[in-house]
């Protein structure tokens, strides 16, 4: 994987960038649509590519463990062939999947002993284990396994967990440049920056993270229950030590002003599953603001979503058709919100690329920021 950058902002830490992987070029900041499941829920891949023109989207290596299970993956030649999409696959190591398990799961220096959330069976995850597992995937960027401490813990438990989630990497690390893809490309291994909301763990984190000088780094443990301030200040003390000529990725981040922000502070990379989940839930996030298609004054507006959005769904189907559908449980609804949703996280990412480049991200940004915080 190669890493170049183009541009850092004059007047902040913004940045725009290219990364460059065996299976398609991304050009940063870059949003990430989740595909859990190796699925992006109700969206099919050839409107991933030409309609919200995602150039890289997330699986999860607990859920695909799970199911189809590794001895279906592998035989169809890795989670590329088996759901279609040719362009960069980025898996979670599953660590934040384990840690929402929460009664289930048990931490230990060997690894995450956890049951299934579908039939109870027990597992187990090591660092070792992780990494085989997203080779048998083949994803180009893989992630370490860490333990996502949560946003209000006390200063003991978050130095407890630092300490396992850095063990963990050692280990996890050395059986990556152990191991060889399995596919014929190249895979990436990213480190994972952890320990909370304490800005001491967070640099001695990013510095154990930079000294490994993998290809790329992770900034995990944030929007899990800490003020998005607080989540602002800890990406500013990490990326005053993370390198500069390495990807920065922000882990389930965020909101649209959230991005903005973290844009803001360097970093090039973000994934969240709000963008579908909300809009399958009938929140449709536009450059005006968020609007609740079940809403009342949407029933007569025969507008379009957005006449001048950047996917089809946006010109053709009108505020008051998408409330009908929502409200009368058609599934259709969830499709085209999930549609616009991505549709236009891509543009709000590919805008604030074109602001950098040109010199007036910073000031585009806050209005931006003002604008997509609104409910409509």
């Amino acid at each position: 994987m190669k890493f170049e950058l183009i541009k850092t902002a004059d007047d902040c830490k913004a940045r725009a960038g290219v990364i460059t992987t065996d299976h398609g070029t991304i050009e940063t900041p870059i949003f990430m649509p989740v595909g859990t499941l190796g699925t992006v829920k109700g969206v099919h891949m050839h409107e991933l590519r030409d309609d919200i023109n995602a150039q890289i989207i997330l699986g999860n290596t607990y859920h695909l463990y799970l199911r189809p299970g590794m001895e279906v993956i592998e035989k169809a030649g890795g989670l590329h062939k088996f759901n279609g999409w040719d362009r960069p696959i980025l898996t979670d190591s599953g660590g934040f999947q384990v840690f929402s398990l929460s009664e289930n799961r048990k931490l230990t220096p060997e690894g995450a002993h956890f049951r299934s959330h579908i039939d109870g069976s027990k597992h187990l995850f090591t660092p070792e284990n992780v990494v085989d597992i997203q080779r048998t995937i083949g994803s180009d960027i893989m992630m370490a396994l860490d333990e996502c401490t949560p946003g209000t813990a006390d200063y003991r438990y978050a130095r407890r967990s630092l300490d396992l989630t850095k063990s963990w990497l050692e280990r996890g690390w050395k059986h990556y440049k152990a191991t060889s893809p399995r596919y014929g490309h190249y895979q990436s291994y990213f480190p994972i920056v952890q320990g909370c909301t304490y800005a001491d763990l967070r640099r001695e984190s990013a510095k154990f993270v930079a000294d490994l000088g993998a290809d790329g780094n992770a900034i995990g443990g944030l929007a899990v229950g800490e003020p998005a301030e607080v989540m602002y200040d800890m990406i500013e003390v990490v990326n005053e030590v993370l390198p500069t000529d390495r990807p920065r990725y922000l882990m389930g981040v965020g909101t649209p002003a959230n991005i903005l922000e973290a844009i803001d502070r360097g970093v090039d990379m973000m994934d969240c599953v709000m963008p579908t989940r909300n809009g399958r839930n009938g929140m449709l996030f536009t450059p005006d603001g968020t609007m609740n298609m079940r809403n009342k004054k949407w029933a007569d507006d025969f507008s379009p979503l957005q006449a001048d959005g950047p996917s089809y769904v946006d010109r053709v189907y009108t505020k008051a058709y998408v409330r009908h559908l929502f409200i009368a449980q058609e599934l259709l609804a969830m499709q085209i919100a999930s549609i616009h949703n991505l549709a236009f996280y891509l543009w709000l990412v590919r805008e604030a690329r074109k602001h950098i480049l040109d010199g007036t991200f910073h000031s585009w940004k806050t209005e931006m920021v003002e604008r997509t915080s609104r409910r409509l």
